[in-house]
């Protein structure tokens, strides 16, 4: 390979890289560098028409120059730093405002700190070179030439390139503080959860110990009470067997209870719901003296989701026990009916023989009932029907979705992925929203880690606005 051919292979590769980071970029910052651009091109080329400068064609060169500086602080800040002398040294005054913009922006992207010291002092030394050999064109170099030549490297290119890197400094510790942020709210997650689950087996170990054993002498009691009416008083043996089976019962509800607060799966609850389970359900309240009967709808639940299963059946359950509380005597009907994606499960009775005054009831177990529901995506309705009955419907998804915590961190920590949701409110915060990029300077920012860096500013902004008025008095 010809060494003339290796520069225009690195030509094409670099102008490709570059093609490809613009097509990447966001449309919101090509249309802000765009307009950077323009508003460069016309601060520095404006004047020129205005007041003709000695050399029309370097102050117009100068102008473009500057103009391509502001795109490229962004892929190649380095070199756009050191493409700055020329800028500094040269007798367009328009385009050399600039100059300080184009360093304080380069510099924060430049890393390590070592290489961005090296680059600003090349910089800064060549400028003042610069600028020491064109005002001393006409003879040898004197002291006010060099001062002005150092004066210029210093405002232009030490002081922005030093507020650019304290900027830049705050970029990793403000990840670092990000990082550190996520893990405290991830340990704080894991205790809280790991202090509820304590709390949890700590409940069910006193509901184990005190009303299972109590359930479990009622239903000792109510075999002998059985056995006892069966040989004394047989009219009564079906109550003494009712009420041992209830006690049976409510001992199998009460380990069911235990599993959900020790997070238990309902690997035990994959009966509920079914055909037979509801079947037995209304047995068991036609036993208990209710004129129940079911209807059934569907092919079968086999595809339901265990949740759905065991809400169906709570649902049958609590409108068969209020069936039986507030309504004795009413005829009532259980109906089941598959529709695709939803189950719908009601269970309706008529007026009772015997009007109750209204009010008598808690409510609770609809309130619970429909908490329940609503947290698989379901619907109740509960309420007086026309005939003056009660009717009691609830419709739940057959596979509901997997409900999400309000702050559930990732088992492989990702500090990056905890800050990476979108802009809008986080649910469970209160409308609460995410931290601001560090990119964004706000006034909190300015007044904080950044006061000092913007300080180092005013020099800068002073001698150019000193340096406006001179060319413009002149």
């Amino acid at each position: 390979m010809t060494p003339a051919v290796r520069p225009w292979r690195r030509t094409r590769r670099e102008a490709a890289t570059i093609r490809d980071a613009v097509r990447a970029a966001p449309r919101r910052t090509v249309a802000m560098e765009s307009v950077l651009v323009g508003l460069v091109l016309l601060c520095s080329l404006a004047p020129i028409s205005l007041i003709p400068p000695a050399h029309p064609v370097t102050t117009a060169l100068l102008g473009v120059w500057a103009a391509l500086l502001v795109p490229a602080r962004r892929l190649y800040p380095a070199l756009t730093v050191l493409c700055c002398v020329p800028v500094v040294a040269g007798d367009n005054v328009w385009a050399m405002v600039v100059a300080p913009f184009v360093v304080w922006s380069a510099a924060r992207r430049i890393a390590p700190a070592r290489r961005a010291w090296k680059v600003v002092g090349a910089s800064a030394a060549g400028s003042a070179l610069a600028a020491t050999a064109a005002q001393s064109l006409s003879g040898l170099p004197t002291m006010p030439y060099l001062a002005a030549g150092a004066g210029l490297s210093g405002l232009f290119i030490l002081l922005p390139a030093l507020s650019g890197m304290m900027l830049g400094r705050r970029r990793p510790l403000t990840g670092l503080l990000r990082e550190r942020n996520a893990y405290l709210e991830q340990a704080r997650f894991l205790t809280d959860e790991a202090a509820r689950m304590e709390e949890r087996a700590r409940i069910a170990a006193e509901m184990h110990d005190l009303l299972g054993h109590r359930i479990g002498l009622i239903s000792m009691h109510a075999g002998a009470l059985q056995l006892a009416a069966e040989r004394q008083a047989p009219p009564l043996a079906a109550q003494a067997e009712l009420l041992r089976t209830t006690a049976g019962t409510a001992m199998e509800e009460l380990r069911g209870i235990l599993g959900v607060l020790r997070h238990q799966s309902y690997e035990e609850t994959g009966e509920r719901g079914t055909r037979e389970d509801l079947a037995a359900l209304v047995a068991d309240s036609r036993n208990a003296g209710a004129d129940a009967e079911l209807h059934w709808n569907a092919t079968g639940v086999a595809d339901a989701d265990a949740r759905t299963r065991q809400a169906v059946h709570r649902v049958t359950r609590e409108g068969l026990a209020n069936a039986l509380k507030h309504a004795s005597g009413a005829p009532v009907r259980v109906t089941y009916d598959d529709e695709g994606d939803m189950v719908v499960v009601s269970v309706v009775n008529d007026a009772p023989p015997v009007p109750r005054s209204p009010g008598d009831g808690s409510r609770s177990g609809l309130v619970g009932l429909r908490e329940r529901i609503g947290l698989l995506g379901g619907t109740l309705s509960a309420g007086p029907s026309p005939e003056g009955g009660f009717a009691l419907s609830a419709r739940i998804p057959a596979r509901p979705a997997v409900p999400k915590p309000v702050y559930a961190p990732s088992p492989v920590y990702a500090p990056s992925s905890v800050y990476a949701a979108s802009s809008g409110p986080v649910s469970g915060g209160a409308g609460s929203q995410p931290p601001l990029s560090t990119e964004v300077l706000t006034w909190p920012r300015l007044l904080g880690g950044g006061c000092a860096a913007m300080l180092v500013l005013l020099p800068t902004v002073g001698g150019t606005l000193l340096l406006l008025i001179m060319a413009v008095l002149h």
